[in-house]
């Protein structure tokens, strides 16, 4: 897979949510999940299935940071 983007993380989907349209898909990575909201279409075409491997990639144009007060 050749992207733009430069924020590619692997790992393991280990949670499928499906709604009418889209889906949440959850991948561990390390110790951390990272979620993505995609559609149905999507999960199917890409072959997702929980324990199979797969990579978020991010691309943002901003990136916001936020404290506890």
């Amino acid at each position: 897979m050749r992207i733009s983007a430069r924020n590619v993380l692997p790992g393991t989907v280990v949670e499928i949510v499906r709604g009418a349209v889209t889906s949440h898909v959850r991948i561990r990575i390390g110790d951390s999940i990272v979620t993505a909201s995609i559609t149905n279409e999507a999960v199917a075409e890409l072959g997702l299935e929980v324990g199979s491997r797969a990579s978020a990639v991010i691309k943002a144009s901003d990136v916001m940071v936020g404290v506890d007060d």
